[in-house]
């Protein structure tokens, strides 16, 4: 059976212990998925993570953080981080979003990977698990204005495989480089839909 998990670099941040890792672990066998890929050995980084097409997909991906004992921040709608819940997931590293001000959440994620010395942070860029035309394009200005390169993270239920795909470096053309990792999405089916 292949590996479950793949090596943590030691530049990634870390979270949990080895409770939180061996609750993660049983979750992700009990559901047969496994994490594919290299992960990177860097300090900050921006994780687009696609097709996001079922509420299913923000436990295996959990479950997956877990599992691999890292800290990688998520951006989520302000209105589920309420209650008992909330407190739980912020614990778990949700930065809870009010979408009412998009340039403000630019400038404030921007300033956090500037004060922190490691910062990984995922975001769907559907920004929806409805099926969309466009992407959302506040996760390039938030890498844009941070200068922190993007990393292509998939879901694929066919092989219940969460998969570290490849790095992209932003250039001056939003569109160009959204259709770029966009495509990148392409082979790989979410429990609804693909990209």
């Amino acid at each position: 059976m292949p590996e479950l998990l793949p090596e943590v670099p030691p530049s990634m941040p870390r979270g949990g212990n080895a409770f939180t890792r061996w609750i993660g672990r049983l979750v992700m066998r009990l559901g047969g998925w496994r994490v594919v890929g290299e992960l990177p050995d860097m300090k900050r980084v921006m994780i687009i993570f696609a097709p996001h097409s079922s509420g299913w997909d923000a436990v295996w991906g959990l479950a997956a953080k877990v599992a691999l004992g890292v800290h990688v921040n998520f951006m989520i709608k302000k209105e589920a981080c309420v209650g008992p819940l909330g407190w739980l997931l912020r614990r778990m590293g949700a930065i809870p979003i009010d979408r009412s001000s998009p340039g403000g959440v630019v400038r404030d994620i921007s300033r956090r990977f500037h004060a922190q010395d490691a910062m990984w942070l995922g975001i769907a860029p559907e920004g929806t698990r409805k099926p969309v035309e466009r992407w959302k394009t506040g996760f390039w200005r938030i890498a844009k204005t941070a200068r922190v390169p993007v990393l292509a993270v998939y879901i694929h239920y066919p092989e219940r495989e969460i998969g570290v795909g490849g790095m992209f470096e932003l250039g001056e053309d939003a569109e160009a480089d959204m259709l770029r990792m966009r495509e990148s999405f392409r082979p790989y089916r979410g429990r609804n839909r693909g990209v």
